[in-house]
This record gives structure tokens, C-alpha cells and sequence, in this order.
């Protein structure tokens, strides 16, 4: 998720397309805090880990 955030957020900003730039950077915020739940032990979405 946090790959696809910036991919996004880099065509977004080359292309001028301000969806994919807003959308990127909302992928990516989601995609830091399921790193740090996952980090602290914490389930995400049920699960301890995502395979």
C-alpha cells in the first residue's frame, strides 16, 4: 500500500492530476499506520499478519 501511495503521488505530481496526488498521499498515510500497528504487535483487521 505504501508503494502504490507513492506511485501515485509521483504520477499525480508529474501529470498534474490532482486526484491521483491526494489519492496517493491518502494510501500512503493508511499504508504508514498498518506498518506501525503491525510493528507494535498490534491486528490490523484481524490479523496479526498480512501475507
Amino acid at each position: 500500500m505504501i508503494v502504490l501511495g507513492v506511485i501515485l503521488l509521483l504520477i499525480g505530481y508529474f501529470t498534474s492530476i490532482s486526484i491521483l496526488y491526494y489519492i496517493g498521499g491518502i494510501l500512503l498515510i493508511i499504508g504508514v499506520v498498518f506498518l506501525i500497528l503491525g510493528a507494535v504487535g498490534r491486528p490490523v483487521g484481524g490479523r496479526k499478519a498480512w501475507f
